[in-house]
């Protein structure tokens, strides 16, 4: 069977394509900025010596870690509204979706970095007069960084993979807009190869930024 490629169709909705990577990047970036933050305040109850902090930390991480993305994304917009009587746009529902369940994720990143730290660091920082609080700010945190780089990185390259499911709530991100291109093309071959051109592109270059950050990163340890 012979198949005639024509990519000018689907090349001429490229401002909708556009529109749909710009989506992609905003939900990633919302959703890495939130998901660092918590999976860092989840790391340092975990590794709280008080179980009322370690416990729900715990029970949160294990949650996200063994339950499935698409899970998260439906609950977020069609169950919490019903739960909080609160009204969630699909951006919003998302990215909460991709924080929380990168939040338990980092959060493991954040506590093997602190924790492959030996207590002699916490000793020096004693030594010093500063308390357990500022020890981790200025001892503990800026070493554990340069070990949490690599794994760090992967967490938000999957991440970046993941905004694809947001499609699902009818979020603007890359593949919603790939499927409004094929609605309107009838060209479903030239659509998603673009489409996985642009994901590759897009990731390849996600990740080379990263390979530059890790190396540098390296440099000054």
């Amino acid at each position: 069977m012979r198949y005639d490629w024509d990519f000018g169709a689907v090349l001429a909705q490229a401002p909708l394509l556009l529109d749909g990577l710009i989506g992609t990047l905003r939900i990633a970036a919302a959703a890495i900025g939130l998901g660092v933050a918590l999976g860092l305040v989840l790391a340092l109850m975990r590794l709280s010596p008080r179980w009322l902090l370690r416990w729900p930390a715990a029970a949160f991480v294990e949650f996200y870690r063994n339950t499935p993305a698409i899970v998260h994304f439906f609950w977020f917009y069609f169950a919490m509204p019903v739960v909080l009587d609160v009204s969630l746009d699909a951006f919003l529902a998302a990215t909460l979706a991709l924080a929380t369940q990168s939040a338990a994720f980092y959060a493991e990143v954040f506590r093997g970095g602190i924790r492959s730290l030996g207590p002699g660091q916490w000793e020096a920082g004693r030594a010093l007069g500063m308390t357990d609080g500022q020890a981790m700010r200025r001892i503990i945190l800026p070493q554990a960084m340069a070990r949490m780089v690599a794994p760090f990185l992967e967490r938000s390259f999957e991440l970046l993979k993941t905004t694809s499911l947001a499609s699902t709530l009818a979020y603007g991100e890359l593949l919603f807009r790939a499927t409004q291109v094929n609605s309107a093309t009838f060209r479903p071959l030239e659509t998603y190869t673009v489409l996985a051109g642009m994901y590759v592109l897009l990731l390849f270059l996600f990740s080379s930024a990263a390979g530059f950050a890790e190396r540098r990163m390296t440099a000054f340890r």
